[in-house]
């Protein structure tokens, strides 16, 4: 159950703000049926093989692990699953002209499809929506990769160069995208309102943003279903289900909007 008293001091705080940067993590996918990681139910926890599957030298040097990647690819709960009122919230704080950036940790392009602009959206770990080639960076939609796939390539590789073709997400052994850390770092200076939704804030450096957020005077609110490093800081810390605590907080500045 959602404490009242936290949730209408979030909605202050909210109405509030003229600048507010949100990070998402796993936790606003998971409503839309897409497992996290590392949580009860997570894909390395039922399964801790897989995450070696996630670990670039791993991928680069042999080809089995990257045919049974293929085909990890292919069954993604991404390709049936659909945005939760939780992404649409979001729209409706950048509808309000309260959206400053979307951080998010989530490779599944839900935050695009819900209709976030994309400009306000940084994808540190990347997107599972998009292939490119590791030699010569050519990317395309995941979707043109996976046909490959389901006709008879069980390792597809670049048509132009003939590179390892992977998913332009974050793997293990590779380095951030300094251009997206340098935007969400800057985010989180620039916001007067830092929202951590659905994350654990233990993964790094990404769990640095709401430290800096409160040191540039900005005020914290956490919604997550476990507790995190950053709750004792936070003026607001709601649990519960996202697509039904987060819409609650944003209704006032949506007007008479209505989810699909």
């Amino acid at each position: 159950m959602v404490d009242a008293g936290g949730a209408t001091m979030a909605r202050e705080l909210i109405e509030a703000a003229e600048r507010v940067t949100v990070l998402t993590g796993a936790g606003i996918s998971t409503e839309s049926g897409i497992p996290d990681y590392r949580g009860p139910q997570g894909v390395w926890t039922r399964n801790p093989e897989r995450e070696k599957l996630s670990t670039i030298d791993n991928y680069v040097a042999d080809a089995e692990i990257r045919k049974e990647v293929w085909r990890f690819r292919l069954a993604h709960e991404a390709w049936e699953a659909e945005p939760n009122d939780g992404h649409r919230a979001l729209v409706d704080l950048e509808t309000a002209g309260k959206l400053h950036l979307l951080v998010t940790q989530n490779v599944d392009g839900l935050h695009h499809l819900a209709g976030t602009s994309p400009d306000r959206i940084v994808e540190v770990h990347g997107t599972i929506r998009e292939a490119l080639c590791l030699s010569c960076g050519d990317r395309m939609p995941m979707e043109a990769a996976l046909d490959r796939v389901r006709g008879g390539e069980d390792d597809p590789h670049c048509r132009d160069c003939g590179g390892l073709l992977k998913s332009a997400t974050i793997s293990f052994g590779q380095a951030l995208i300094e251009e997206d850390l340098r935007r969400a770092r800057a985010g989180a200076e620039a916001c007067d309102l830092f929202l951590a939704i659905g994350t654990s804030l233990q993964v790094f450096p990404v769990a640095y943003l709401p430290g800096i957020a409160l040191d540039a005077g900005a005020d914290l609110i956490v919604i997550n279903a476990e507790p995190t490093p950053y709750d004792d800081a936070a003026a607001v810390v709601l649990r519960g289900r996202i697509g039904e605590v987060l819409p609650g907080l944003v209704a006032d500045l949506a007007g008479e909007r209505r989810h699909a």
